[in-house]
């Protein structure tokens, strides 16, 4: 049975295995520090479950900016490769927008990478048009 949970502060490790799909690069001390980090600043991740197996991830972003108002952002959405293409990732989208709702959003927007066609793809399916860029600078 699939289900949906927010993953406790405590379990936000067992994540990386995900992140490290999404971009293998980042080694996992790094990301532990990271996600620590980012929790203090309002992160959230939902699992995807298949009884007890984490199957799939979002990380959950709540903002609120002028143009736009109150919105939820699903940040490193990834699924494990054998659970795709089986509806669960509708299901996981469903989830997030309800929780959205459920804290006040009005909106969802995010962020997907040029390279990622399948992506933008399901994005674009999912009802989401692009309204700019995301650009980035580095510093050090």
């Amino acid at each position: 049975m699939i289900s949906f949970k927010l993953i406790e502060k405590e379990e936000i490790n067992s994540i990386i295995p995900f992140l490290h799909i999404l971009n293998n690069k980042i080694d996992e001390g790094t990301l532990k520090n990271r996600l620590e980090e980012m929790i203090q600043q309002g992160y959230e991740c939902v699992g995807a479950y298949d009884e007890d197996k984490l199957i799939g991830i979002s990380g959950l972003w709540i903002f609120t900016r002028y143009y736009v108002g109150k919105f939820i952002e699903p940040d490193d959405v990834v699924m494990l490769p054998e659970y795709r293409n089986s509806g669960i990732g509708q299901m996981l989208i469903n989830w997030i927008y309800e929780y959205g709702k459920s804290k006040g959003c009005i909106a969802s927007e995010l962020n997907c990478y040029i390279t990622n066609a399948a992506g933008q793809r399901f994005w674009m399916n999912q009802g989401y048009k692009i309204i700019g860029f995301h650009f980035q600078k580095s510093l050090e």
